[in-house]
């Protein structure tokens, strides 16, 4: 299999898992493509297991009843698939979400996320400016 089609049937996986997930709230079509060993990271450090990161995805549903998702990019190479979308829930604010997946075996081995308010990305552009720490 060369990497494009790798890359073409990782991002087809994604699609279709994330896709169900947000438009029925359905959890089995993202538990189906994590391998038994999926590790999900967070910037903090922390990681979580499938059974650990699922259960926390069960429970927030019922928080994110309406939300809004709008896919901005999804890029695939090898075996990474990149999402970056927007996500709105009714009475809350915009947050802007990257995701970053690992394949293996063609299934999701390891995901990064990160997720900024999109009202504060502004404040977040001088971070690094001396004395702003």
């Amino acid at each position: 299999m060369t990497t494009q089609s790798t890359s073409t049937d990782n991002r087809s996986i994604v699609a279709a898992a994330f896709g169900g997930l947000v438009e029925s709230g359905d959890v089995a079509s993202v538990e189906r493509v994590l391998s038994d060993g999926f590790v999900h990271h967070r910037p903090d450090s922390t990681s979580s297991t499938k059974t650990h990161w699922l259960a926390a995805m069960r429970a927030s549903l019922e928080n994110m009843a309406g939300m809004q998702v709008e896919i901005k990019h999804m890029l695939a190479d090898g075996d990474h698939v990149v999402l970056h979308s927007r996500r709105r829930l009714p009475s809350g604010p915009e947050i802007t979400v990257v995701d970053i997946m690992r394949f293996e075996d063609g299934l999701i081995a390891e995901a990064w996320e990160t997720i900024e308010p999109t009202a504060e990305a502004a404040s977040h552009l001088t971070w690094w400016a001396p004395g702003e720490y």
